[in-house]
């Protein structure tokens, strides 16, 4: 990216733009998306929006926002404005927005058959009597006029409890096959035979009338944001942009006061990098709306580059540059784009490690970003933090995932940073994963550290340097941080196998992903055994076939990258590695590996079968490369501060790596463990 202010005329971007009765300062908009945080902690959910707020996003929204006991999601942690005791919690994240001059949004839902109501454990309800989702043994009753009834009044009700709270756009939620309002627009969902089924005109009139009552009765002082899913990408058996769709945003056109359109589900709207790696991917299924709607339209599609944001503005696509995970890789990417800082934007790599948090009922992370999800805990600030007094030289040792952050954070701190790398080029293992298939965008961990790393004046980069715990001594620094990553098993050692797998001393070869990484020329049939559950395995197996390989994946979970379920790609994963020809082995482990056969064990009933293979590829855990740390701990006398830190302390995913080597650098100045556990307690 240019950092040249006057190569490029992004001023568009920085135009107002009305919403109804409030006008945002600018183009920039952080659409709803869920933190991992919601209802329970509401002072560090205000200051993760605070700080987007900060950063230049001129609409900051919520996660979607319970309104009713009917409609609860737990054990999931998102927004519930249930009745008036929710407001002081909406009013601090409403107040962090307004200090910086942005509006303040709030994506109101009502979940039906998609919540299980396991906390309230009031019966789910939907357009017809249906199972909920996520196959919890709980059936939805179909809703009858008096529920249809209270449904509108439910928000109503939110939409000014919402007012009084401080927001300036209130939102009716028609998509992601998460909202009732949604399956009321679905005939898969909806075979009711009265005025709220069958037609389209039927069909929409539920959305139609909520939206008109939400409209009425805050719309003077709210702008009303219809958000709508306009293809499904389910083909004939679900919502399309070029039939249904089209129609729907026809009749509705100027009732609301801003469209919010994308693509459902959640695994299309928040598609990864791996199957959608194009900016702006969305654009086909959505442009549409702009030209059959006189009201301003936001969009997402991963946008980083302002090139391709003006495009949007231009061609009359968009009107906002919507966005969820660009704003958590960089809440300060507006403000970079109207400073010129274009070089120093952290551009986010679609892993959806953001996204797996609010499945696993996690506060958000970030692979680019550290400090997200640390603004209130720690008071950490994604841009600036406090500067040492007197410099004192910090070495690094290893630059990748965790090596680059820390010395970066450091070199920001003040300290003198020499960073050693023991091969020719800096980013470990992401660099490395970057080459596999579908993974490219995982360069951009390293690209951004580095070219902040070459212009810091108090940063020495020292490549093709092994450091021996002696060189070190030698340097006399006295803080040093051990970054040297970790090697993958060879041995098989996993959760089906904590001592290991039994190799026979004439078996076959076996790899691991190391090998790929090395001078590994796959050939011949090759098992590839997965007992990682995460990307991994499933990208190897598509490396090895697309490299003219006969491959097996086999693991001893129920599908292929159990894992990625929480980054919304299993399905996905699957599906092409059964296409590619890959034959998937579920629910077995390796008992052994012998010259030519592979015994694998099914998990339940531990029968065995056996695979002929020409090698096997073990993907099952990976091991600390600690023994300079090792070496270097006998002499701890001699420095001040001594730290592992990412894979090399404890092997994990290249988001824990960059927060481990952030972590680092920041207890230098005083960040204490006692941080870990700042919390939020309720009022007794």
């Amino acid at each position: 990216m240019t950092t040249d202010k006057n190569a490029n005329d992004f001023s568009i971007l920085f135009e107002p733009v009305a919403i109804g009765p409030v006008t945002a300062p600018n183009r920039f908009y952080q659409v709803p998306h869920c933190t991992g945080i919601g209802h329970q902690h509401p002072q560090k959910e205000a200051a993760l929006r605070g700080i987007k707020a900060e950063g230049g996003w001129g609409v900051v929204c919520t996660q979607e926002v319970e309104i009713h006991p009917s409609s609860e999601i737990s054990p999931f942690l998102e927004g519930r404005l249930w009745d008036d005791n929710d407001i002081p919690a909406h009013r601090l994240m409403t107040d962090a927005v307004h200090t910086h001059g942005s509006l303040a949004g709030i994506e109101l839902v009502h979940n039906g058959m998609h919540a299980a109501n396991l906390g309230s454990r009031v019966p789910p309800m939907a357009p017809s009597l249906r199972p909920v989702h996520d196959y919890h043994p709980v059936q939805a009753r179909a809703m009858n006029k008096q529920d249809i009834a209270d449904f509108k009044r439910w928000h109503v009700e939110a939409a000014k409890r919402a007012r009084i709270a401080g927001y300036d756009i209130v939102y009716v939620y028609a998509g992601h096959n998460m909202t009732t309002l949604q399956h009321f627009l679905l005939p898969r969902y909806n075979d009711r035979s009265d005025e709220y089924g069958g037609s389209l005109e039927n069909r929409v009139r539920l959305l139609k009338e909520t939206l008109c009552e939400v409209r009425d009765a805050v719309g003077g002082d709210c702008g009303i944001a219809l958000r709508f899913a306009v293809d499904e990408l389910l083909g004939d058996q679900g919502m399309q942009a070029t039939d249904e769709a089209a129609e729907i945003v026809s009749m509705l056109a100027d009732i609301p006061d801003l469209w919010d359109v994308n693509v459902s589900g959640w695994d299309n709207d928040s598609a990864t990098a791996r199957f959608e790696p194009d900016e702006g991917y969305q654009e086909k299924y959505t442009s549409f709306v702009k030209q059959l709607v006189n009201k301003p339209v936001v969009g997402v599609g991963r946008f980083t580059s302002p090139t391709a944001m003006v495009s949007q503005v231009k061609r009359g696509v968009l009107d906002f540059i919507g966005a969820a995970r660009p704003s958590i890789a960089d809440p300060f990417l507006p403000n970079k784009i109207r400073d010129g800082e274009l070089s120093s934007i952290r551009e986010c790599i679609g892993c959806n490690i953001c996204v797996s948090c609010d499945n696993v009922i996690a506060p958000i992370r970030c692979t680019q970003n550290p400090t997200m999800g640390e603004e209130w805990k720690r008071n950490w600030h994604p841009e600036y933090s406090d500067k040492i007094g007197v410099p004192e030289q910090a070495l690094v040792i290893g630059a990748g995932p965790a090596g680059l952050e820390c010395a970066l954070q450091l070199s920001r701190q003040g300290y003198p940073v020499l960073l050693a790398e023991a091969t020719t080029e800096t980013g470990g293992r992401a660099l490395q994963e970057s080459t596999l298939p579908g993974l490219a965008s995982y360069r951009r961990v390293r690209d951004y550290r580095q070219q902040q790393l070459q212009v810091a004046i108090n940063v020495e980069l020292l490549l093709d340097n092994r450091l021996e715990a002696q060189d070190v001594i030698d340097t006399e620094i006295k803080h040093v941080f051990v970054a040297t990553g970790s090697h993958w098993c060879k041995r098989g050692l996993g959760r089906e196998h904590p001592q290991g797998i039994a190799i026979a001393d004439s078996a076959m070869p076996v790899y691991t992903p190391d090998s790929v990484f090395g001078d590994l020329t796959p050939q011949g049939h090759i098992v590839v055994y997965d007992d990682d559950h995460y990307y991994m395995g499933g990208v190897l197996a598509e490396y090895l076939i697309n490299s003219g390989c006969t491959v097996t994946l086999v693991t001893p979970a129920s599908c292929v990258s159990h894992w990625t379920e929480n980054t919304l790609e299993q399905h996905k994963i699957q599906a092409r590695l059964l296409h590619l020809g890959v034959r998937v082995i579920t629910a077995q482990s390796i008992g052994s590996v012998a010259r030519k056969t592979i015994e694998l064990q099914c998990v339940y009933s531990r029968m065995s079968t056996e695979v002929q293979a020409d090698a096997v590829l073990l993907v099952t855990s990976r091991v600390p490369n600690d023994s300079l740390y090792n070496e270097l701990e006998k002499f701890k006398d001699n420095f001040d501060t001594l730290q592992r830190v990412g894979d090399c302390h404890a092997p994990s995913t290249i988001a824990a790596a960059v927060y481990s080597g952030h972590l680092a650098a920041r207890s230098l100045l005083g960040d204490e463990e006692a941080a870990l556990y700042k919390r939020e307690l309720p009022a007794v």
